[in-house]
């Protein structure tokens, strides 16, 4: 049996949990779900936005599924805690097109990797005396360089990939990225039979537009990751249907690319197949393979045929419409 804590979230993460927990519950596969709470709803709740339970929950756990949640102002991220506690320093961003949804590249297959645990979103923020000026620290260790570095090398080495870029900003950043950059180039020599290359941040953001079934296997820092991420998903036909998976040495957080939309919050209408395909990788990260490729193939299926597609994809069905349609395809495959 497969323990998985599942954090719904806020708004739109509970619909689109709900109905991914329902495909994963028509597997032939033994899951057990445990509910746990975080974010908006459970700050006004328990005074916390992420309590304490949830965290050990996920560390228990084969692996963590998270929905959504709303941002609040001055009060900690909850995915961001769970990444550190975690120490799921690795954010796997796929980012792929599908046959039947409108997009600008119909034939992108390339990755995202994404240092998860420093950077500017390490949270180091303070103010002068005067609070006229605001300071955060961007923090980047050779060590969490190296780790998140050797993780791609690996990824693309496993998925027969043969080339691996690294985004910076050496040029500017000179210690910092400085690291990332030596560090890079380092691993690569364990690599010899992958091509390796490096780009600054601004100009991988224009050769996205150009170029973007160049690549294969993207690594870059925290925040660089986290934009170039969300660009590339609107090649792909926006974050609807991109996935992400948080990955350590020990545990695995997946968790849809978009956030909690509240304007469509309980309408039964959000996209659910971002939630449903970052379920699928974490059945990867199981190594249940057969049934993340079903997951996958089902979901392909579903969005080439066009019968059953939420508002954000030219359809006009509900949440849950599109989920039993991801059952039936599972069920005849």
């Amino acid at each position: 049996m497969y323990k998985i804590t599942t954090v719904g979230g806020d708004g739109i993460g509970p619909e689109v949990m709900k109905g991914t927990i329902a495909i994963l519950k028509s597997l032939d596969l033994n899951l057990d779900f445990i509910e746990m709470e975080a974010g908006c709803d459970c700050l006004k709740k328990n005074g916390t936005t992420i309590p304490e339970e949830t965290i050990k929950s996920a560390k228990k756990s084969d692996a963590t599924l998270f929905g959504a949640i709303t941002t609040v102002a001055n009060e900690k991220s909850p995915i961001i805690a769970l990444r550190k506690n975690l120490d799921v320093y690795a954010n796997l961003r796929p980012v792929k097109s599908f046959v039947g949804i409108n997009c600008l590249y119909p034939k992108l297959n390339f990755y995202i990797v994404r240092e998860n645990t420093e950077g500017l979103y390490s949270e180091i923020e303070y103010c002068s005396a005067d609070e006229k000026t605001a300071i955060a620290h961007r923090v980047v260790s050779k060590k969490a360089s190296k780790k998140i570095i050797d993780f791609t090398f690996k990824q693309a080495t496993e998925n027969k990939r043969d080339k691996v870029t690294c985004v910076h900003k050496a040029n500017v950043l000179k210690k910092t990225d400085g690291i990332f950059k030596e560090s890079f180039y380092k691993i690569a020599k364990n690599y010899p039979n992958i091509k390796v290359e490096d780009y600054y941040v601004d100009t991988m953001a224009m050769y996205l537009i150009q170029k973007p079934e160049y690549f294969d296997y993207i690594v870059t820092t925290n925040l660089f990751g986290d934009i170039l991420s969300d660009e590339a998903a609107g090649l792909v036909g926006g974050l609807g249907i991109t996935p992400s998976g948080n990955i350590g040495d020990k545990h695995g957080l997946f968790e849809p690319v978009h956030g909690s939309a509240p304007d469509i919050a309980g309408k039964n209408v959000s996209n659910p197949m971002a939630m449903i395909l970052s379920s699928g990788m974490m059945l990867d990260f199981l190594n249940e393979k057969y049934y993340s490729n079903q997951v996958r193939k089902a979901v392909e299926n579903v969005l080439k045929k066009k019968k059953i597609a939420t508002p954000d994809l030219g359809g006009r069905n509900k949440t849950m419409d599109v989920v039993n349609e991801v059952v039936n395809e599972l069920k005849s495959l």
